[in-house]
């Protein structure tokens, strides 16, 4: 093959990867010897410098990958606005807790405990990628269960829901004596 044509193949896959990839993977995608692949590689990384793009060629220990100039960031930041950091509010804070510790949970569930319709805090953290319908259940109407993701997983530094803080017994009797004043009544909690 054509090495021109081969490093346009190159620059295909990884701009169209978007991460680095693996030397070997790609000398055996393009049915190449991995040494020759890297020579090729380094050659259009020294190419992408001396014409000036506005692209370079990154290797990170045995992985290649496209990147952005250094001194094109400025331009790119003017043109794209930072992106907004989404903050959960309270009563988002407070359904994904819900849903975090019961899973997998119903709507019906959720706004049992809480009180209120929660529809639109569901809808707002499935927006978001921290919760995720789980499926339906096997009943009258067959409710949707939601619960977390990976997302709320990576948000939250955690590996698993097994790995959730315990509330603490005093928390939960805090929690437990303020949800009795509110609706005038003792609340029988499972254990």
């Amino acid at each position: 093959m054509d090495k021109e044509r081969l490093k346009g193949i190159i620059e295909s896959i990884l701009f169209t990867m978007g991460a680095a990839v693996e030397l070997e993977d790609l000398a055996r995608t393009l049915e190449i010897d991995p040494d020759q692949l890297r020579w090729i590689l380094c050659e259009m990384r020294e190419d992408y410098k001396a014409e000036d793009r506005g692209i370079g060629l990154m290797e990170l220990e045995n992985s290649w990958q496209l990147c952005t100039r250094r001194e094109n960031y400025e331009y790119i930041r003017r043109l794209v606005a930072q992106p907004k950091k989404r903050t959960l509010t309270d009563v988002l804070m407070e359904t994904l807790s819900i849903i975090a510790y019961k899973q997998p949970v119903t709507r019906q569930e959720i706004e049992s405990i809480r009180g209120v319709k929660s529809d639109f805090a569901v809808n707002k953290l499935v927006e978001y990628q921290l919760v995720r319908e789980l499926g339906r259940l096997d009943t009258i109407g067959h409710p949707i269960v939601f619960g977390t993701t990976e997302e709320f997983l990576r948000c939250f530094g955690v590996s698993s829901i097994e790995n959730l803080p315990d509330i603490d017994e005093m928390k939960r009797q805090d929690f437990l004596e303020e949800a009795e004043m509110e609706i005038g009544t003792q609340v029988e909690v499972p254990t």
